[in-house]
């Protein structure tokens, strides 16, 4: 009789491409992920994550955050920073992320949140597409919340940290209902902006958010004069070239 065959399950997996690296003398490997990139309002939040070696038991269900339900990514962010050998968050604001566009915006704030470590990595291993300036080899890892643990734990870090910041400036301007769709591009959250013009939280780099200030503006020119009004404090701001220049999400 043959012995029965392993059972490699999925979450194994995920930490193979870390084993390997590892055991050629390139760790401590370090995972990064961001979330937000595709919203119009609200921060970008970049993680980096390095998790121990041979760990992926105490982290049943991890894998991309966007396929798990709050609840999950929740319990799991708390794993993660209690297990993890180091980890951190870096916020860009808005205001960074339309004077420099989304995409250079995201990966400076990855060299940040590596550069910020306490323990210094000897790989790093980003999520689908090849970033430098780490000082040290990095990888582009196809899905990479899928098939690597420590990505997979990088963008739970990164999602639950910005889910966390939208839900606060709910509670500020619950006019948009960021506490629903954390500031990105639903029909909700169109409807608000159309009704209440863009707040200092949006990003006027986007074409949807541009063209939201621009009828606020027009309506504002419309009305009789009065009190300073919500949407008084973005006149001008359209003049500003990277707004007119309307990068989309």
């Amino acid at each position: 009789m043959q012995p029965p065959r392993a059972i490699i399950r999925r979450s194994s997996e995920a930490w193979a491409l870390q084993s390997a690296l590892e055991r050629h003398g390139l760790g401590p490997v370090v995972g990064v992920d961001e979330a937000g990139r595709g919203a119009c309002a609200g921060p970008l939040a970049v993680a980096a994550c390095i998790l121990r070696p041979n760990d992926a038991k105490h982290f049943d269900g991890l894998t991309d955050s966007k396929l798990l339900s709050a609840a999950e990514r929740e319990r799991l962010a708390v794993i993660v920073r209690r297990r993890a050998v180091d980890h951190c968050v870096v916020l860009v604001d808005p205001t960074e992320v339309d004077h420099r566009g989304v995409h250079a915006a995201n990966i400076d704030g990855m060299r940040r949140a590596v550069a910020r470590l306490g323990v210094r990595p000897g790989y790093v291993l980003t999520d689908g597409f090849p970033v430098t300036g780490f000082g040290v080899p990095s990888l582009a890892v196809p899905k990479g919340d899928l098939a690597a643990a420590c990505v997979a734990a990088a963008s739970i870090l990164a999602k639950t940290t910005r889910d966390a910041l939208m839900a606060e400036l709910h509670e500020r301007r619950p006019e948009y209902g960021f506490d629903v769709h954390k500031g990105y591009c639903t029909p909700t959250h169109t409807a608000a902006l159309a009704m209440h013009g863009p707040s200092p939280d949006h990003r006027y780099s986007f074409v949807n958010v541009a063209g939201a200030a621009r009828l606020a503006g027009e309506r504002a020119a419309d009305s009789p004069p009065g009190p300073v009004g919500h949407n008084e404090s973005f006149d001008g701001y359209l003049d500003d070239p990277v707004a007119e220049g309307g990068e989309g999400p």
